[in-house]
């Protein structure tokens, strides 16, 4: 079967994406990790390089975060893998029938996503995770491509107050209408956006929300089951 022409230029995108070398300040912080690690993966080789996002083409599903953890996907390679907040992110994932397994160790672990799409505000590890503002408008264009090529996408499930405003404004950049006023981030509010998209807004899964209990199993639980409603039709797993 030949490939549609989605999945081409999400590869191409991909490939873009870790090319990309527009943040002198983030090139530098990537890379030296990458080079000094920590002591507990002082064995293994670190990515070092960007992260693409990833996962089904023709997904329906559309998870945005902030950016890459410095010793999780700055070492292995790939969105929310190999660190705690993905451990809790693709629990839910696999629980909600959006992945395959319910653990992300490795880029080569088998992992595989269906009808879900991942990907982040800004693609490279910042230092003590805090990207500038010139740093999340060099990496916003890499966000528009993806909205523009998930040509099926119904939901989006933005993990933070920040992944929150930046996939907002990467929308109206991509030439989708935004809702007038304001909207003010809290965990649980659904935004109806153009083109019958619905916008769930979740506490990000990093250890200082899930370890207090601000955000809980069954609160992340429960924004995938309303994404999973918002889906024109629900995807049967293998």
């Amino acid at each position: 079967m030949t490939p549609s022409p989605s999945v081409g230029a999400l590869q191409n995108l991909q490939a873009r994406v870790v090319r990309c070398r527009r943040c002198p300040r983030l090139v530098a912080y990537r890379e030296r990790v990458a080079e000094e690690r920590v002591r507990r993966f002082s064995a293994e080789a670190y990515w070092g390089k960007p992260l693409p996002g990833f996962g089904d083409p023709a997904a329906q599903l559309l998870i945005v975060g902030l950016a890459p953890a410095a010793h999780g996907g700055n070492r292995t390679g790939r969105m929310f893998t190999g660190d705690r907040s993905g451990d809790f992110l693709f629990r839910a994932l696999h629980g909600a029938g959006f992945a395959s397994q319910p653990d992300s160790l490795r880029r080569d672990d088998g992992l595989q996503l269906w009808n879900c799409y991942i990907t982040a505000a800004v693609r490279c590890a910042p230092p003590a995770n805090k990207p500038t503002p010139v740093e999340f408008a060099a990496c916003r264009p890499y966000l528009v491509d993806e909205i523009r090529l998930l040509a099926r996408l119904r939901a989006v499930v933005a993990l933070g107050a920040i992944a929150f405003r930046a996939f907002l404004t990467a929308w109206a950049e991509a030439g989708r209408s935004t809702p007038h006023g304001t909207l003010r981030f809290s965990h649980g509010l659904q935004v109806d956006l153009s083109g019958g998209v619905l916008l769930l807004a979740s506490y990000h899964p990093s250890q200082r929300n899930t370890q207090t209990g601000l955000l809980t199993p069954a609160m992340l639980a429960q924004v995938f089951a309303q994404a999973r409603q918002a889906l024109v039709v629900p995807e049967q797993t293998p």
